[in-house]
């Protein structure tokens, strides 16, 4: 059963920085990983995605800001988000493979 356990969620200020993991289990391998987030009454939206291909994408309103990363010996997937803004405010989720996905983690940015 694959699973994916978000973690490193919390409340920052405006300005500050966060490092998201996510740890997946019973799936031996995979390419295509990514993080979403949706805000209070938005639907779901991409953050950023790294494909099987090596190619990253970000949204146009964290890049500069957000690095998404692997380890690949702890099979976990990890998002830094730095230079936080109130508009990250958001329940982030994580997906592997465009299949699997995380319950979420809670990031509340303060101003």
């Amino acid at each position: 059963q694959v699973q994916l356990v978000e973690s490193g969620g919390g409340l920052v200020q405006a300005g500050g920085s966060l490092r998201l993991s996510c740890a997946v289990s019973g799936l031996a391998g995979f390419n295509t990983m990514g993080w979403y987030r949706q805000a209070p009454g938005k639907e779901r939206e991409l953050v950023a995605l790294k494909s099987s291909s090596g190619t990253t994408n970000y949204a146009d309103s964290v890049r500069d800001r957000f690095t998404i990363s692997r380890d690949n010996a702890k099979n976990t997937v990890y998002l830094q988000m730095n230079g936080l803004k109130p508009d990250d405010t958001a329940v982030y989720y994580c997906n592997v493979q465009r299949v699997y996905w995380g319950k979420g983690t809670l990031v509340t940015v303060a101003s």
